[in-house]
């Protein structure tokens, strides 16, 4: 009996002490983190990754501060060339952006500043074209024709001109459909349509650019001569080349209004195009390299090849339905002698006076060409 009791009370000992050493396992994995914790480094802002994984494990905070701060203090890449360590580039202000990161400020000025204007002055000057047309009609025409020829344009002159034309509707187009197409022609065709078409487009792009860069030096070599500023032309300014009268002011080859298309129009803003689209392409050595170059030359072309198309847009309506017998004469080459004297008095009287010849280039043979002052019966 006394030996029942015993084990009895060896057993019920034997409960009540099993709790209090299942409380005191956990105590010694605690007590060994504790520890841990108390020999690691506490963090720092200077940290490395590796430093701060094991200072905090899972807090990735220097990895992208460096990536931030890429801009200033480029990280370690083997890949070669430049900005290779740059994943974002330091902060800048463009004009049109507030100071922030530089891509960031591209993206703000070609958003905010030059889509929505430049296509603003692009509708305006369409309109204005479309409401002049309306008020006035095709300009021209009050001089009988004579039937006697004078060559306005060579064909070295004509053959430059249209391909330079041809060259930059090309041009034109593409950009317009790149820069514009996603306001107007996306919602019509759809995303693979017009993914597909944008990417023929810029590549129409890139090989008509240098067509188009060594045309306008064509171009400007042959008609600079007769672009250059006289008397006749301040005159004409100031009467507004009679715009709002009934007869024109008498001018040279070229009146001021032509002359400052050809300065302002194509020449000046041919070039700015040309040189950033090299250096969009990348062909001029030592530019292109960096990210900051590229944003720079992307804006600059923008604003430059906009305010080229927007006055070339006055020139191609005044070649076309704008003025009577100006496609014609970039087209043959020649002018009736009526069309001369009402548009170009001086021009014609200098042909006249023979101070300038009336057929610059040899004429070639053909009944279909037009007759030429020396060989058309006199009136």
């Amino acid at each position: 009996m006394s030996r029942l009791i015993s084990s009895l009370l060896l057993a019920a000992a034997a409960l009540l002490a099993q709790p209090a050493a299942l409380a005191a396992e956990p105590a010694a994995p605690a007590a060994a983190a504790s520890a841990a914790a108390d020999a690691a480094p506490a963090p720092r802002p200077d940290d490395t990754q590796a430093e701060r994984a094991r200072a905090q494990p899972g807090n990735n905070a220097p990895f992208w501060r460096g990536v931030r701060d890429s801009g200033q203090q480029a990280g370690y890449s083997s890949l070669p060339g430049a900005e290779k360590g740059v994943l974002i580039q330091s902060q800048v202000q463009y004009p049109g952006s507030r100071l922030t990161t530089a891509g960031e400020a591209w993206r703000q000025v070609r958003n905010q500043w030059i889509l929505p204007y430049g296509g603003s002055l692009l509708l305006i000057v369409s309109l204005a074209i479309g409401l002049f047309y309306w008020r006035k009609g095709a300009l021209g025409g009050h001089q009988p024709d004579t039937g006697r020829m004078i060559e306005r344009f060579t064909p070295l002159e004509r053959a430059a001109h249209w391909v330079n034309a041809a060259a930059f509707v090309a041009l034109a187009l593409s950009g317009i459909v790149m820069a514009f197409g996603k306001f107007f022609l996306l919602p019509l065709v759809g995303h693979t349509v017009f993914g597909a078409l944008t990417f023929v487009l810029k590549n129409v792009h890139n090989f008509a650019g240098p067509l188009f860069a060594v045309s306008l030096l064509v171009v400007i070599l042959v008609f600079v001569r007769d672009n250059i500023a006289n008397r006749a032309d301040f005159v004409w300014l100031s009467k507004a080349g009679g715009m709002f009268g009934d007869q024109e002011v008498p001018s040279h080859r070229f009146n001021a209004g032509e002359k400052g298309m050809f300065w302002w129009g194509v020449t000046v803003p041919g070039v700015v195009v040309v040189a950033s689209g090299l250096v969009l392409d990348r062909l001029v050595p030592g530019w292109g390299e960096l990210r900051g170059e590229m944003q720079v030359a992307h804006m600059v072309h923008a604003v430059a090849a906009i305010l080229m198309m927007a006055v070339l847009l006055g020139h191609i309506y005044m070649g076309t339905i704008g003025m009577k017998g100006a496609y014609a004469a970039m087209k043959t080459g020649y002018v009736d002698e009526g069309w001369a004297r009402e548009h170009h008095e001086l021009w014609y009287d200098d042909i006249k006076a023979g101070r300038i010849p009336a057929v610059r280039s040899k004429p070639v043979a053909s009944s279909a060409a037009p007759r030429s002052p020396q060989t058309s019966p006199s009136a």
